[in-house]
C-alpha cells in the first residue's frame, strides 16, 4: 500500500495552491486568507526545478537523464512525507473513480496542472447538438467558405505547376508557424510562462473572491477547453439571471481578460481560454475556435440551466470571431456585445506583411485564417452594441491617430447597410462616416445637433414599421423618405449601434460602459 501511494506521488500532477472554500476553517494561522500556496518538500521543490529546467532547454534531456531516476525518487518522497500533497492526491483519485458533485467540489480547492484534471463536461452529453453527427470529430462545425476567385487569378493562370505546388506549401508553412503565432501570441509557450504567476494570482481571485468554478470540457474535435464559472443567480439581482460568456483577445486570458468586466456588473460569468492558452488544449485555427465555443454554449445550456434567450455573448478584439459564430449559429441567443472588434483580418494582416507578399497573405488568410466577423454577424438577427476604442493602435489599418481607419468602422457600416439598406444609401453612409470621424463625445455631439436628429420622431417610424410588418432584417424602412429624414435615421442609429470609448486598445473596459445593446 505504502508502494503504490509513493508512486501516485512521483506521477502525481504538480500542485500551485489550495484554495479555502467559504465552509472551511484552519486553526494555524491562515485562518484570515481564503486560499495558500502549496509549500512542496525541499526534495520535490529542487527536483522539480531541475527537471523543469532540464525540459525548458531541451525535452530530450529529461527523458534521457541516466539521473532521472533519482530525480524522480527524491520528488516521491518529498511528496510522500507532505501531508497536504497526500489529501490532494487522495481526493483526485477519488474525483476520477466517482465524479459525484461532492467529489468534485473538492477537487475544485485544488490549484494543479489542468492535464490531470478529470473531464466535467464532453459534447458527446448532448443528443445531437445542432444537427451534429459523428463526422464532426473529423470536419469541425459549419464556417462560412472563404471565395479564393478574386485573389490570384493570375498566378493560377500563369504559373507552372511547380510554381503554384510551392505557393500552396509556403501558404500553408506560414499558417502553421510563424502566422499562427502572430495572430495569437498567447499561445507561444514563453510567454504563458512569464505570464504564469499573474494568472495564478488572477484564477486564484476568481476561485477564493467570486466562488468561481473551474471545469474541463471535451470539444468535438478532442480539444480540452479551460473554463471559469461564477454562478451570481442566488444573489438576488436582476443581471446575475443574465449568463454572460466572455471571448478573449489573442493574448487574453479568463484569469485576467474580458471577464472581470461583466463581473464587476454583476453578472453571473462564463470564461474560457483559447485552444493553446493556459490549460486548453490544440492550436487556435479558426475550426479550434468554433469547435471550443459551442461546446462552451452547450455546457451553458445543459450543465448551467440557461436558456439562451438569457445568455448574452461578450468578446474582445479578436474574440469577436468565436462570438459572432456564436449568435450566428445560435440566434437565439440574447444580444451580442462587440469591443474593439474588426470586420475582417485580412486588411490587418496586409498592414503588417511586405507589399510583394499580397498574393501569399491574401491566400493565407481566407484559406487559414478566415477571421470574417462582418459576415457572420450579418447572419443574427438579434442586438448588437460594438465598442470603438478611439485611440486603438491594433485594428486601425494606418495608425491610432487615424481614428477613420479603424476597421471597427466597417463593421458598423456593413451591419447598417445590410439592416436598413433603404436608410443607408449614399447620403446615408457619408453622413455616418462623419460621425465615425469624431474623436470624443463633444464632435459627436455636434454633428449630431447639426443635423438636428429628433431621437422622439426616429424611434416612432422605425416601431411603426416594426409593428406593421413584423418582418426580419433587411428592413425597407426609408424606401419613401425625404433625403433629411434618412440622415437622421441614418445618424440614430450609428449612435445606438456604437459608443466610443476613449481610449487605447488594451485598456480594460470599465463596468460603466458595459451596456446591453438597443433594443427598440
Amino acid at each position: 500500500m505504502a508502494g503504490w501511494m509513493w508512486l501516485r506521488c512521483v506521477l502525481g500532477p504538480h500542485l500551485q495552491r489550495i484554495h479555502r472554500s467559504p465552509e472551511q476553517s484552519r486553526t494555524d494561522g491562515r485562518a484570515g486568507r481564503r486560499g495558500w500556496s502549496y509549500q512542496p518538500r525541499t526534495l520535490e521543490k529542487h527536483t522539480d526545478s531541475i527537471l523543469g529546467w532540464a525540459s525548458a532547454l531541451w525535452s530530450l534531456s529529461y527523458y534521457s537523464s541516466p539521473l532521472l531516476l533519482c530525480y524522480l525518487y527524491r520528488k516521491g518522497w518529498g511528496r510522500w512525507k507532505n501531508l497536504e500533497y497526500l489529501q490532494f492526491i487522495s481526493i483526485l483519485e477519488a474525483t476520477k473513480k466517482n465524479h459525484t458533485p461532492e467529489n468534485k467540489k473538492r477537487v475544485r480547492c485544488y490549484d494543479f496542472d489542468f492535464s490531470y484534471w478529470p473531464f466535467d463536461f464532453s459534447w458527446t452529453e448532448v443528443n445531437n447538438p445542432k444537427g451534429m453527427d459523428t463526422l464532426c470529430f473529423i470536419v469541425g462545425l459549419h464556417l462560412i467558405s472563404p471565395q479564393f476567385s478574386h485573389i490570384f487569378p493570375v498566378v493560377v493562370q500563369c504559373c507552372d505547376s511547380v510554381i503554384i505546388s510551392v505557393f500552396f506549401l509556403s501558404s500553408f508553412l506560414v499558417a502553421h508557424s510563424f502566422g499562427r503565432r502572430m495572430l495569437y501570441p498567447g499561445s507561444v509557450g514563453l510567454l504563458q510562462k512569464a505570464m504564469r504567476p499573474m494568472l495564478q494570482q488572477g484564477q486564484a481571485r476568481l476561485i477564493e473572491e467570486f466562488d468561481g468554478q473551474r471545469n474541463k470540457l471535451v470539444a468535438c474535435d478532442g480539444n480540452e477547453i479551460d473554463t471559469m464559472f461564477v454562478d451570481r443567480r442566488r444573489d438576488g439581482g436582476e443581471t446575475g439571471q443574465t449568463l454572460v460568456i466572455c471571448c478573449e483577445g489573442n493574448a487574453g486570458f479568463y484569469e485576467v481578460g474580458c471577464m472581470n468586466t461583466p463581473l464587476e456588473g454583476g453578472y453571473s460569468v462564463l470564461g474560457w481560454n483559447h485552444p493553446g492558452f493556459g490549460g486548453s488544449t490544440g492550436v487556435p485555427f479558426p475550426q479550434n475556435e468554433a469547435n471550443a465555443m459551442d461546446v462552451v454554449i452547450q455546457f451553458a445550456i445543459h450543465r448551467l440551466g440557461f436558456q439562451l434567450s438569457d445568455i448574452v455573448i461578450y468578446a474582445w478584439s479578436i474574440g469577436g470571431f468565436t462570438a459572432s459564430w456564436a449568435v450566428m449559429s445560435y440566434p437565439e441567443i440574447q444580444s451580442l456585445v462587440l469591443d474593439a472588434s474588426f470586420d475582417d483580418l485580412l486588411p490587418l494582416a496586409l498592414k503588417v506583411m511586405p507589399d510583394s507578399w499580397r498574393p501569399l497573405v491574401q491566400y493565407t488568410v481566407r484559406q487559414y485564417m478566415n477571421l470574417n466577423n462582418a459576415e457572420q454577424l450579418l447572419k443574427y438577427q438579434g442586438p448588437v452594441l460594438l465598442i470603438r476604442r478611439t485611440r486603438d493602435e491594433i485594428i486601425t489599418t494606418t495608425g491610432p491617430e487615424d481614428v477613420m481607419s479603424n476597421r471597427g468602422n466597417d463593421l458598423l457600416l456593413k451591419l447598417l447597410q445590410f439592416r436598413y439598406p433603404k436608410i443607408m444609401t449614399d447620403e446615408g453612409i457619408r453622413v455616418v462616416r462623419q460621425w465615425l470621424g469624431s474623436f470624443n463625445h463633444l464632435e459627436e455631439a455636434s454633428v449630431y445637433s447639426g443635423y438636428e436628429v429628433d431621437d422622439d420622431w426616429c424611434v416612432s417610424v422605425l416601431q411603426s414599421y416594426q409593428a406593421e410588418r413584423d418582418v426580419l432584417f433587411p428592413w425597407s424602412v426609408g424606401e419613401d423618405m425625404t433625403l433629411e429624414g434618412r440622415r437622421q435615421l441614418a445618424l440614430f442609429l450609428a449612435r445606438k449601434y456604437m459608443r466610443n470609448f476613449e481610449t487605447t486598445h488594451c485598456t480594460p473596459l470599465p463596468a460603466s460602459e458595459f451596456h446591453s445593446p438597443w433594443r427598440l
